[in-house]
């Protein structure tokens, strides 16, 4: 039995270890540094060790001869709802959210599936992490839309798009709280931000209909709610530190706990302009982080945005018009706006559909004027930092976790073909369920 226990420790060692690659001979793209043509990249024990013009590898090396290809940083999608929501309109396959007005103890993370057929699809178009929030809307309603009210929904969870179980896919498991921030009329653009008809039917209102002041009130009271809450949280916070006699833990107010003390931003939907600035108005006054979520217009929000230091994770830019009055590429243009007025910037598709065409969403930015270079960061160094990940991932640097892309061109052209994928310093096979159905369908007699 000893000595099957040695056997087994070493066999998970090993496994742990990973394989030692070497990529050799390819055009490095590492986003924080310039760019650097026919080096080598040396990965051992999930990591970046060396990149260098020459590398003479060990014995037992694997190589991977990459000349006249690209390696990128792996991309990063800071908006779905990945391994929680298989079939929206299947029930029993979403697991987004449990009932309750406040539940911030809820971790998305450990509600992953890593079997989701959402994961090989995305990762053949070379997104290896992204942010997977909870729903917003008690059991099942979604995160981005419908479902009754909730004002903080749990703790959404950076992690891997490649992993046996949602231990090993994560990242990192509390990256955000989700925090339904109210606003006060008009539509709420992609994802609601609204006060939608069932918080006005809980607080006590006739609806929107009512008139502008039922709507006020509404707002208001949300507001309270929210207020009432963290100033609870600061509460149980001092009584924990006091250590005193009587107290008791409550999970609740443990989960708020790093985000009083600024370790976790709350992330909230603004669509308008409005909203955003009452949003960035209210964390400064709670002394919180913020992270706002899918803008439908900056405006005068931007100077809020760039002074508090407020980034911006933009939803899907190849999106039609808000309204009919709308300009027909508002979408297109807004990540531009944003970047040109200081804020700093992240894509997110936050449908899981849509996942596989971040690229597209960053490159459509650049031809409406935001800067390659940007849109680049905007899907890799730029929502590690706004995650607080950046020692890890985001950029090809030695020390460095290994999400790497090998491509045979431009990471954010259409036509550009992934042939390898690197997920924590292990190639991942780019089959999924599409590709399987259309080699089955191709060799049918």
């Amino acid at each position: 039995m000893k000595l099957l226990g040695i056997l087994l420790a070493c066999g998970v060692a090993a496994f742990a270890a990973g394989e030692t690659i070497l990529i050799r001979d390819a055009d490095v793209y590492p986003v924080a540094g310039k760019e650097m043509k026919g080096v080598s990249l040396l990965i051992q024990d999930g990591k970046i060790v060396d990149i260098a013009a020459k590398i003479v590898p060990a014995k037992g090396v694997r190589i991977v001869e990459a000349k006249g290809m690209r390696v990128y940083p792996g991309m990063i999608d800071s908006g779905t709802e990945l391994g929680l929501s298989e079939v929206p309109a299947v029930r029993e396959t979403v697991d987004t959210g449990e009932l309750g007005e406040f539940m911030p103890q809820l971790k998305a993370l450990v509600a992953v599936n890593p079997d989701s057929e959402h994961f090989g699809v995305v990762r053949v178009n070379g997104i290896t992490s992204a942010m997977t929030f909870p729903s917003s809307g008690g059991g099942g309603g979604g995160r981005f839309g419908g479902g009754s009210q909730q004002l903080i929904s749990g703790q959404a969870a950076l992690i891997h798009t490649d992993g046996w179980t949602w231990e090993d896919m994560e990242i990192k498991r509390s990256a955000a709280m989700s925090v339904a921030f109210p606003s006060l009329g008009g539509r709420g653009g992609r994802g609601g931000g609204q006060i939608p008809d069932s918080m006005l039917e809980m607080l006590g209102q006739t609806g929107v209909a009512g008139g502008a002041a039922n709507a006020r009130r509404a707002y208001d009271d949300a507001i309270a709610k929210l207020n009432d809450y963290f100033d609870n949280a600061r509460r149980y916070q001092k009584a924990k530190a006091a250590h005193l006699a009587d107290f008791k833990t409550d999970l609740k107010f443990e989960a708020m706990l790093p985000v009083l003390e600024g370790k976790v931003p709350v992330a909230v939907t603004g669509a308008r302009a409005s909203t955003i600035q009452n949003a960035v108005q209210w964390a400064k006054k709670q002394n919180i982080k913020l992270v706002i979520l899918q803008p439908r217009e900056i405006g005068k929000a931007a100077a809020d945005l760039k002074a508090e230091n407020v980034p911006v994770i933009f939803g899907r830019v190849l999106a039609l018009p808000e309204t009919e009055d709308s300009a027909y590429d508002e979408a297109f243009t807004l990540p531009g706006e944003a970047y040109k007025a200081g804020v700093k910037i992240a894509f997110g598709t936050f449908t899981n559909e849509f996942v596989r065409n971040i690229p597209y969403q960053a490159a459509t930015a650049v031809a409406f004027g935001l800067p390659y270079e940007e849109a680049l960061k905007a899907v890799t160094i730029n929502p590690a930092q706004i995650w607080g990940v950046s020692d890890q991932i985001g950029s090809v640097e030695k020390g460095k976790v290994a999400d790497l892309v090998v491509t045979d061109g431009d990471i954010l052209e259409i036509q550009t073909q992934i042939k390898h994928l690197y997920i924590k310093g292990k190639e991942v096979s780019l089959e999924n369920k599409q590709t399987r159905l259309n080699q089955r369908y191709l060799n049918r007699n």
